[in-house]
């Protein structure tokens, strides 16, 4: 199933300066590793050592945060958008 991921810019030349890529998979944990198959390296950026996703990395499928769905659990089906969006901190 074809899911679009919204690729941030800082990550962007991981995906060769694509804002938006095409994966399948049918929950978020699949998505990161089609991701990383797909882009080398993007995966250590995205997730810690253990593989859980860093804190200051936010994921939402269709506008909703997977930290209140089921986190990387969270079910894909065809055509859902996921946007990955690093925080910002400062003041």
């Amino acid at each position: 199933m074809a899911v679009k991921v919204l690729i941030p810019t800082p990550l962007q030349k991981l995906t060769r300066d694509q804002a938006t890529l095409e994966c399948s998979a049918s929950n978020v944990t699949e998505l990161l590793d089609s991701l990383e198959q797909n882009c080398p390296g993007i995966k250590a950026r995205i997730c810690n050592e253990q593989g859980e996703l860093r804190r200051f990395v936010n994921f939402y499928v269709n506008n909703e945060d997977i930290r209140f769905l089921s986190g990387t659990n969270t079910p894909l089906q065809d055509g859902d958008e996921v946007s990955i969006i690093p925080a910002i901190a400062g003041g």
